[in-house]
């Protein structure tokens, strides 16, 4: 019992009985996450507007991107258990695995954009681009 008021005093201010800033940052970032989680639902879910159900299904469910997919909804399902930053790594690592075939075509196209082309021709960027757009791994 002692153990959890000294807990409270830990996490309050004691003068006026409030959540201390860190109690408050913990939550912000906690929600946060949460929300990246559900905006990955959401895409999912306006890809399957978008192209169908059966084209979406055919898209997360081909052999070779099992892994890809494991990791993207494993991702989901570890942040909506209750452990978002966790879960939150493993869905963006599933996410570049699912796309990383339409990389080059996204490169390609911002390349053509006046304002953002000039900026990913510049000296430290242009490497990483190139990396990037060179992927031969096609979706």
């Amino acid at each position: 019992m002692q153990f959890l008021k000294s807990l409270q005093l830990l996490l309050t201010n004691s003068t006026m009985q409030q959540p201390s800033p860190a109690l408050c940052g913990a939550q912000f970032a906690n929600q946060s996450l949460r929300c990246f989680c559900l905006t990955h639902i959401l895409f999912v879910a306006g890809l399957s507007f978008v192209i169908g159900l059966e084209r979406t299904f055919k898209f997360f469910f081909q052999r070779h991107k099992f892994k890809a997919t494991s990791f993207f909804l494993g991702g989901v399902l570890v942040v909506l258990i209750g452990w978002p930053i966790i879960g939150v790594v493993l869905e963006i690592y599933g996410f570049f695995l699912l796309f990383r075939g339409f990389f080059p075509v996204a490169v390609g196209f911002i390349r053509r954009v006046p304002v953002l082309g000039s900026i990913l021709n510049l000296p430290g960027i242009s490497g990483f681009v190139d990396k990037v757009g060179e992927s031969n791994n096609m979706v």
